[in-house]
């Protein structure tokens, strides 16, 4: 067969390979690629679902809304545009994005000593901290740091959540019994003067209420398929038109005003920027986890790819862009993201639907929810909220690790006691997290070993009686290496040589330690000097290949003794220290009964 034949086909093979990694490449830049092509059975089950999660979407975006301290409609303007472009650039085909709970109230605990609920200022606030918060998402997107997430640990998340979620459902009490108590800058004098003024309940407004959550729960147990959300939202709303609720002194929505929202830059300055920032830092790491949780969820179901930093750029401009179009923060709906799943959605395709029945919502309906009560939009929040409420995950944490249970238990007590500055009780469990692990990891375990029967190696301390040898210090260290514990494993070192008086060699068996910094790498110098000054010398064994590069590259390594004094295995080492002792017939307690060329590494107990 001719060359160029050949190479013709070659060429011809490797063509669909390369059309495959161009696509691949173009599904990394722009997710929605990966949707098509859209078949009719697609298009017709994202068109379901779209709709089935507009149904949803509406009435709960005017209730987050207020909950973030702001005019029900802009609740519809952040239904918008972000649905829109989180669809469009997030990595997840079922995830709905736009007013959460959380993220709302956290909106709304952002300002507070710097404007209240009601003021002019606060939508403008509101807009300019969703532009911030998406700048921060994109940013750590772009340069693929989405593991910073990873400060904001699971114990705090369910501690803040849990704290977050009662917050919520006390906040609404007031729309709920109809007592016309303004939000003020202190949760807990706000709960004393809703307690204070529960003879004046507004009886139609309480009814309103509770019709509207049995309504609600009764309608999830019994037909969970039927949007249970917007039937409490057109009963009650045609009732308080029939009646005069507005007329019998009840509070309803009014006026919304029609049409789309304008695009325009959020007004600021330096001051403003720097005040929001703590903020909006928090509303991005909280919003992004949430975000993240619930597209992994979905996503071991349809087995689909979740790349946590493209979904941080999609998150990232769905806050950036909708903050040109009025909306403030969005994040991922757990709820309705299950509904959108529920409901068959294939792809984002169904979050557009979603996102163009608002529009016709805007354009076509908000005269119709003029009489829509304040109690139901109560009532839908506190329905919603009731979910995020989970203390058996904080008596779980407990249970894993007590440090993590503390933190979860403390970052609960601290939301609460902070409130409504939410942001301060988050940055606190925060900090203690950390804390606490650094504490965890200052005191790592340290064993001294002796040789079990069945040849293994364990902890002296747990087994006192085994076989030693006063020559020799065998010494385990669990944990990486590092400036925060390298103190504490210095000390136990120099604790066993002073104990062994005779010894010789001391061998550390550092099959457990898998990072080590300079600190570290400092005081096994200093230690190897030392100890050489006194007739002893250290020798180590099973050391992983990234502590042994560190060793080489700062000459560590040579000043332990190169190869001589370091060994792949534990009984390696042991045998050949052995032979430096006396030799073949020598007093060896701490080898095994039997030795080959094939010696096992020794247990970790």
């Amino acid at each position: 067969m001719p060359t160029s034949k050949v190479k013709a086909r070659s060429a011809s093979d490797t063509e669909p390979a390369r059309r495959a990694g161009a696509d691949s490449r173009l599904c990394a830049l722009f997710p929605f690629r990966c949707w098509f092509p859209i078949t009719p059975e697609i298009l017709k089950a994202d068109l379901i679902a779209g709709v089935t999660v507009s149904l949803v979407l509406i009435p709960q975006s005017m209730a987050y809304a207020q909950l973030a301290g702001l005019p029900a409609h802009y609740g519809l303007y952040a239904a918008l545009v972000p649905v829109v472009v989180g669809a469009l650039f997030g990595s997840s085909k079922h995830l709905a994005t736009g007013p959460v709970a959380v993220v709302s109230l956290l909106t709304a605990s952002t300002f507070m000593g710097h404007a209240l609920p009601g003021d002019d200022v606060f939508p403008i606030l509101a807009i300019l901290l969703a532009m911030m918060v998406g700048v921060i998402q994109f940013a750590l997107g772009i340069f693929r740091l989405g593991f910073v997430v990873n400060f904001l640990s699971h114990p705090v998340i369910v501690g803040f959540t849990n704290a977050a979620a009662i917050i919520i459902a006390l906040s609404q009490l007031p729309k709920f019994l109809g007592l016309p108590i303004e939000r003020s800058d202190r949760f807990l004098v706000d709960i004393g003067t809703m307690l204070l003024e529960l003879p004046r309940t507004h009886w139609p407004t309480l009814a309103f209420g509770i019709a509207a959550l049995v309504l609600m729960a009764g309608l999830k147990r019994w037909w969970p398929q039927f949007p249970s959300v917007l039937a409490a939202v057109a009963l009650t709303t045609a009732i308080s038109w029939l009646i005069d609720y507005q007329g019998l002194g009840g509070s309803v929505v009014g006026a919304i005003p029609a049409g789309l929202p304008s695009v325009a830059l959020p007004v600021t300055d330096v001051n403003t920027l720097i005040t929001l920032l703590p903020g909006a830092l928090i509303i991005a790491l909280v919003g992004f986890t949430e975000a993240i949780s619930i597209a992994k969820a979905i996503a071991i179901k349809t087995k689909d790819r979740i790349d946590p930093n493209q979904e941080l750029i999609g998150q990232g401009l769905a806050n950036l862009l909708g903050s040109l179009a009025q909306a403030y923060p969005s994040s991922g709906s757990f709820s309705r993201t299950a509904v959108n799943y529920s409901a068959g959605a294939k792809t984002g395709l169904a979050s557009l639907v979603s996102a163009m029945m608002v529009v016709v919502a805007l354009l076509f309906l908000t005269p119709l929810l003029f009489h829509l009560p304040q109690a139901v939009l109560a009532a839908i929040i506190m329905m919603a909220v009731g979910g995020l409420i989970d203390f058996p995950a904080m008596r779980h944490a407990w249970s894993a690790n007590r440090h993590d249970g503390v933190a979860s238990a403390i970052t609960f007590a601290a939301t609460l006691g902070f409130a409504p500055q939410l942001d301060l009780g988050i940055f606190f469990g925060a900090t203690l997290a950390v804390l606490l692990f650094l504490y965890r990891t200052m005191r790592p375990r340290v064993a001294l070993l002796g040789r079990f029967d069945d040849g293994t190696l364990r902890d002296l301390a747990v087994h006192p009686d085994l076989p030693n040898d006063p020559r020799m210090i065998l010494i385990r260290f669990d944990g990486q290496l590092y400036f925060a514990n390298v103190a504490y494993f210095e000390d136990e070192l120099l604790a066993a040589v002073a104990a062994k008086p005779e010894a010789q060699y001391v061998l550390v068996v550092g099959d457990g330690i898998n990072q080590i910094d300079a600190s570290g790498e400092e005081v096994l110098r200093h230690l190897t000097l030392r100890l050489k000054e006194n007739g002893i010398t250290l020798v180590f064994s099973g050391l992983k290949r990234q502590i042994l590069q560190v060793m080489h590259q700062t000459g560590l390594y040579d000043i332990i003794g190169g190869r001589k004094n370091h060994f792949a295995t534990v009984d390696m080492a042991l045998a050949d220290l052995y032979d430096r002792l006396g030799g073949e017939g020598a007093f060896c307690p701490l080898l095994p009964e039997r030795m080959d060329d094939s010696s096992a590494p020794a247990a970790a107990i």
